[in-house]
This record gives C-alpha cells, structure tokens and sequence, in this order.
C-alpha cells in the first residue's frame, strides 16, 4: 500500500511537469506570433514610408 501511494505522488508528479513544459511551449508560441507580427508592421511602415516618399517626388 506504500508502495502504491509512491507510484500515484510520482504520476502527479509526472503530470504536473507535463502541464508546467506545455504552458511554457505556449508562452514561447505567443511571444513568437507577437515578434513577427511586430516585424511585419515595421515593414509595412517603411514600404508605405517609401511610397510616400516615391509619391511626392514625382507630383512635384
């Protein structure tokens, strides 16, 4: 009966590390996603930037 209450503590131990390493997978995930759609706006803002900048030099 020991012995049984060992192995059930370990496989909510096990658990609880398998819970911890998937949460911490999807913050990397987010953090990811919020990176690149961070770096696609900064692209998109020197594109517009530079077709401003295209636009005003050939209506003058």
């Amino acid at each position: 009966m020991i012995r049984e209450n060992k192995v059930s503590n370990y496989f909510l131990y096990a658990i609880g590390e398998i819970v911890l390493v998937v949460i911490g997978i999807l913050i990397v995930l987010a953090i990811n996603i919020w990176n690149d759609k961070r770096k696609a706006r900064f692209e998109e803002n020197k594109i517009l930037i530079e077709l401003k900048s295209n636009l005003i030099l050939r209506t003058t």
